[in-house]
C-alpha cells in the first residue's frame, strides 16, 4: 500500500482515497490510538503555559473533530478525526479540572510549628534510620496535609494510621525543581495534596492511637520479613511483598537503577503476575483433587476468580501505589478475557488499561512510572505479535538444546526492545539510561518470578507454624545472588549512559516514533523510525549546560576544561551532588571547584575562568554566609561576566551579563547557563499552572 500511497499524492482525491484504503487495512488497530488521542490532549496541558494556550489548544482539538464531521460519516478519516479531536480536548479538559479539584493551600515560607495532627500514612525507611509520616491537620493556618520526615528513635509506639500526634517540626513549601530538567516534586506534591514537607523533632505525643486495618498489617508484614532477612535481602524482600523498600541501602537501590533491575523493586505487573498464576494454579490443583466439583464446573473461571481476589487483595495490602493499581486492572483485563474465551494479552488490552487509568488519574501521564510501564509492556506485546516473531519463536517439536537457545535468543531479543523502548523515559526524566539492563534482566526477571517470590510465599505460609527458616535461608541466597548481579553490572565499565537535559521536542519525537511502530501493522509502520532517530540525534547534539545553579544559590557546579563539573560547596549532600551531575550529564562524584584549574577560592568567594563561545567568562559565586566587604564585592562584581549568590546582593553589584543572587533567583528558580551560545534556561517561566499559582498560607504559630 504505501507505494500506491505515495504515487498518488498528487491529487487530493487520489491521497484521501488512499488514505482510506490504508486506514481500512489498519481497522484493527485503530481503537489502540484512542488513550494516545486522550493523553496527547493530557500532555498539551502540561506543556502549555496558561489558561490561554489551553483554551486555543481546546478550539484547535473541537476543530479537528469538526473537520471529521465535515467527511462522510462513512469514511473511517473522518472517524478518526472526530474521535482523535474529542478525546484531545477531553485529555486537556479532565486533566485541568482535576488539577484545580485537588487544590489545596500550600505553605507560604519555611517555618518551625507546632502540629496537632492525624496521621495518613506511615512509611519507615530503616536504611536512613527514618520514618515518614503523611499528616492531615485542621490547623487553619496550616495545609490540610503535610509530611514529615522523623527519625526512628523519635516515634513512639501507637503512630499508625488513623492515630492522633502532637510534634514540633521545620516545614518549608514543597520545593520545585532544583535546576532545569530535574525532579519536580511541587508538581507531584500537588496532585498528592501535600502542602508543606520537612522535618519532625522529638518529643512526639500520640493523643490517639490508630486504627489496624491494612497499614497496620503492611507494617507488621515489613517488620516480619526484615527480621527474617537482614540488610538489603531483607528490604528487597519486603518490597517484593508489601511493597515497603526503605531497608534498601542507598547504594544498593542506585546499583539496582544503574543495572536496569530498579523495576523489580516497585510492585507492578511482573509482581502481580506472579501473585495471579500462583493463586490459580494451586487453586486448580487443588480443585482438580474433587471429582465432583472438577466435572460440574469450569475450574479456569473459578481459578481466574481467586486470581482476581488475590490482585485486589495484593494491590491493597501493598497500599495500593499507581504503578500497583494499574498492574492490577491489567490483571482484572486478562483474566476477564480468559473467562470469556478471548486471547488474554494483546494490545487492545494494554490500550483499555491505559484509557482506564488516564480517565481516573490523568497526571499520572507526567509521572516516569506510568510512562515506563506501559511502554515495556506495549514493546513486549507489539514484538511478539510481529507475525515474523511469531513464527521465530513458535514451540515446536525439536531438542532441548535447540528449545533452550530459542527460549535465550527470545528473552535477549525482548530485553533488547523493551531497553530500547525505555532509554528515551529514563533518559529525559533521570538524564541516565543503563546499557547493560537487557543481559541483567535475562537473568534477574526469572529468577525473581520462578524462585524469589514463590520461595518468599512458602516462607511465610510456614511461618504459619514455624517452619520457615530453611525456606528464608534459601531466599537470602537467591537475594544475594540478585544483589550481586546488580553490582556488578553497575561497576561494569560504561554500564549507564548520561545525558544532560533532553528537549522536550527531542523527547516527543522518539515517543511518537516509537507508537507509530509498535501500534500499525502495515509497512507504513516503518516511517516510525524517522522520527525517533531524529528525536535522538537532536538530543545528542543538545550541548550539556556549563553552569548549573539551584534555586537557593547555595549550590552551584561548573564545568571544567576536562569536561566534568566541580561544585561549589565541598559539603554538599548526596542529593544535591546527584542532582547537579544528572543535571550536567556527567558520572560520578563531583570534584570541589576550589581544585579545578582556572578556580581561585577563598573561604567566602570563589572565582573562576573558562573560555567558551569565542571570549573569556568571569564566575564568582559566594560560598559563606559571612558579609564580604562592600567595596571588595562591588568591584569583583564589576570584573565578572556572572555572579552566583545564596544572598541578596547590593544594587552596586553589577556584573557585566547575569547577576544571579537571591532575588533573581525566587522569581527564575534554578538556572542552567550554556556559555558557548549565551543560553539560559530556567525553571520557573511565565506558567499559570496551579501549583505556580497556588493559594499559601503563613504559620500563625
Amino acid at each position: 500500500m504505501a507505494p500506491r500511497l505515495l504515487q498518488t499524492l498528487g491529487t487530493p482525491a487520489g491521497f484521501l482515497g488512499q488514505i482510506e484504503l490504508w486506514l481500512e487495512a489498519e481497522r484493527a488497530q485503530l481503537p489502540l490510538w484512542l488513550p494516545v488521542a486522550l493523553g496527547g490532549g493530557i500532555a498539551a496541558w502540561f506543556l502549555l503555559p496558561d489558561a490561554a494556550g489551553w483554551g486555543g489548544f481546546l478550539f484547535a482539538a473541537a476543530a479537528v473533530a469538526l473537520a471529521g464531521l465535515a467527511l462522510p460519516w462513512w469514511s473511517r478519516a473522518g472517524r478518526v478525526l472526530l474521535w482523535g479531536g474529542v478525546l484531545a480536548m477531553l485529555g486537556c479538559a479532565l486533566v485541568w479540572w482535576r488539577a484545580e479539584r485537588v487544590a489545596t493551600p500550600v505553605l507560604a515560607r519555611p517555618a518551625v510549628v507546632a502540629l496537632t495532627a492525624k496521621v495518613e500514612r506511615v512509611e519507615p525507611l530503616p536504611a536512613r534510620e527514618l520514618v515518614r509520616l503523611t499528616l492531615r491537620t485542621d490547623d487553619p493556618g496550616m495545609p490540610p496535609r503535610v509530611r514529615v520526615n522523623v527519625a526512628q528513635r523519635d516515634l513512639p509506639p501507637g503512630v499508625t494510621a488513623g492515630a492522633e500526634v502532637a510534634l514540633r517540626a521545620r516545614l518549608m513549601p514543597p520545593p520545585d525543581a532544583a535546576v532545569p530538567g530535574a525532579y519536580d516534586f511541587r508538581r507531584v506534591a500537588w496532585f498528592q495534596g501535600i502542602g508543606a514537607t520537612g522535618r519532625g523533632f522529638a518529643p512526639i505525643a500520640v493523643l490517639q492511637p490508630g486504627e489496624t486495618g491494612n497499614a497496620g498489617l503492611r507494617s507488621r508484614l515489613t517488620n516480619h520479613i526484615q527480621s527474617r532477612v537482614e540488610g538489603s535481602a531483607g528490604g528487597i524482600a519486603a518490597a517484593f511483598v508489601t511493597g515497603d523498600r526503605g531497608a534498601i541501602a542507598e547504594a544498593d537501590a542506585e546499583a539496582m537503577r544503574r543495572s536496569g533491575l530498579a523495576h523489580l523493586l516497585s510492585i507492578s505487573g511482573l509482581h502481580v503476575t506472579a501473585v495471579v498464576v500462583g493463586t490459580m494454579t494451586v487453586v486448580l490443583k487443588l480443585l482438580a483433587l474433587f471429582p465432583p466439583i472438577a466435572l460440574r464446573v469450569r475450574l479456569p473461571v473459578v481459578a481466574a476468580g481467586a486470581g482476581a481476589g488475590a490482585a485486589i487483595f495484593y494491590t491493597w495490602l501493598s497500599g495500593a501505589d499507581v504503578p500497583t493499581v494499574r498492574s492490577c486492572i491489567a490483571a482484572l483485563l486478562v483474566l476477564a478475557a480468559l473467562s470469556l474465551g478471548r486471547e488474554a494479552i494483546t494490545l487492545r488490552m494494554i490500550a483499555t488499561g491505559a484509557l482506564l487509568v488516564l480517565l481516573v488519574l490523568p497526571e499520572s501521564l507526567a509521572g516516569p512510572s506510568f510512562q515506563l510501564s506501559f511502554a515495556a509492556v506495549t514493546a513486549i506485546v507489539a514484538l511478539h505479535e510481529h507475525p515474523r516473531v511469531t513464527r521465530w519463536f513458535r514451540a515446536r517439536d525439536e531438542g532441548v538444546a535447540r528449545r533452550l537457545a530459542r527460549g535465550l535468543a527470545s528473552l535477549l531479543l525482548t530485553g533488547v526492545v523493551v531497553e530500547a523502548a525505555l532509554m528515551p523515559i529514563g533518559l529525559y526524566h533521570f538524564h541516565k539510561a543503563g546499557l547493560y539492563g537487557a543481559l541483567a534482566n535475562i537473568v534477574a526477571i526469572p529468577l525473581t518470578t520462578f524462585v524469589t517470590m514463590p520461595l518468599e510465599a512458602l516462607a511465610l505460609a510456614l511461618d504459619v507454624v514455624g517452619f520457615g527458616a530453611p525456606a528464608w535461608w534459601a531466599v537470602e541466597l537467591s537475594l544475594s545472588l540478585l544483589l550481586w548481579i546488580a553490582r556488578s553490572v553497575a561497576a561494569a565499565p560504561g554500564s549507564v549512559a548520561a545525558l544532560p537535559a533532553m528537549p522536550g521536542g527531542a523527547f516527543a519525537l522518539m515517543v511518537g516514533g516509537g507508537l507509530w511502530v509498535a501500534l500499525w501493522r502495515t509497512s507504513l509502520r516503518r516511517w516510525g523510525v524517522v522520527p525517533f532517530v531524529i528525536g535522538g540525534l537532536w538530543a545528542l547534539a543538545t550541548p550539556a549546560p556549563d553552569l548549573l545553579v539551584t534555586g537557593d544559590g547555595r549550590h552551584l557546579a561548573l564545568r571544567g576544561p576536562d569536561g566534568g563539573m566541580a561544585i561549589l560547596r565541598d559539603r554538599a549532600g548526596d542529593y544535591v551532588r546527584s542532582t547537579l551531575g544528572e543535571g550536567g550529564g556527567v558520572e560520578g562524584d563531583l570534584p570541589p571547584l576550589s581544585e579545578q584549574p582556572g578556580t581561585a577560592c577563598s573561604p567566602d568567594l570563589c572565582i573562576a575562568t573558562r573560555t567558551a563561545g569565542g571570549r573569556r567568562w568571569t564566575i564568582v559565586a559566594t560560598r559563606s554566609g559571612y558579609a564580604v566587604p562592600w567595596a571588595e564585592l562591588v568591584g569583583v562584581c564589576r570584573r565578572a561576566d556572572i555572579v552566583v549568590s545564596d544572598r541578596r546582593l547590593p544594587a552596586a553589584c553589577i556584573p557585566r551579563w547575569l547577576k544571579l543572587d537571591r532575588a533573581m533567583l525566587a522569581r527564575t528558580g534554578g538556572v542552567a547557563v550554556s556559555l558557548a551560545d549565551g543560553r539560559v534556561r530556567v525553571v520557573r517561566s511565565d506558567g499559570r499552572h496551579p501549583w505556580e499559582r497556588a493559594e499559601t498560607v503563613r504559620p500563625s504559630h
